[in-house]
């Protein structure tokens, strides 16, 4: 399971985590010793004990790791700006067993940014799965809508899962299938 890449890490405090595939969430003690295995969009997947577990970018400090930086906007900023920032905050949302982003596999459907109350912003999303009953999923949605969340004037993020059109690799960018050996 794990690589030359993957990077040894001992827990430096008790550290929340969802198991993956199945979504469960569970507490990975201080001390925990495991291996980062991908580290994309400012989460982790940590091997442990023979299981995956994910680890958001908030808990980065568990393993000694610094978060992400927050989104943020130009002065003034424009529509469009707000739009591009969205969609990069998307670009930063990764199947934790995918070492691709969510837009680039294909598995956004639609995102509208509009105006809302009090100078705020609305995104809606519609988003899918690989596969229909991934464990993940609920997971992959509250990640989506937390990192909307964080772009300055949008004060909500309306996430849906939606399974029609059912997703399939012709979803993918030429980059995505380069990068998981489908092209």
């Amino acid at each position: 399971m794990f690589s030359a890449q993957s990077e040894p890490v001992t827990l430096e405090r008790d550290c929340p985590a969802i198991r993956i595939p199945d979504g469960e969430r569970v507490t990975l003690p201080v001390g925990c010793h495991g291996y980062i295995t991908q580290a994309l969009g400012g989460s982790f997947t940590v091997f442990v004990d023979g299981n995956l577990f994910l680890i958001a970018g908030g808990d980065a400090d568990a393993m000694g790791k610094e978060p992400l930086p927050q989104p943020e906007l130009p002065e003034n900023a424009s529509d469009q700006d707000v739009e591009d920032v969205v969609w990069k905050q998307l670009k930063t949302c990764f199947d934790p067993e995918i070492p691709v982003n969510i837009v680039d596999l294909g598995l956004v459907y639609r995102c509208d940014v509009e105006h809302g109350e009090g100078g705020k912003r609305t995104v809606s999303v519609d988003m899918t799965l690989t596969a229909p009953g991934c464990g993940m999923g609920e997971v992959l949605v509250e990640d989506v809508r937390s990192k909307l969340e964080l772009v300055p004037t949008i004060g909500e993020a309306d996430v849906n899962l939606v399974f029609d059109p059912p997703w399939s690799a012709d979803m993918m960018t030429e980059e995505a299938k380069l990068a998981t050996g489908l092209f």
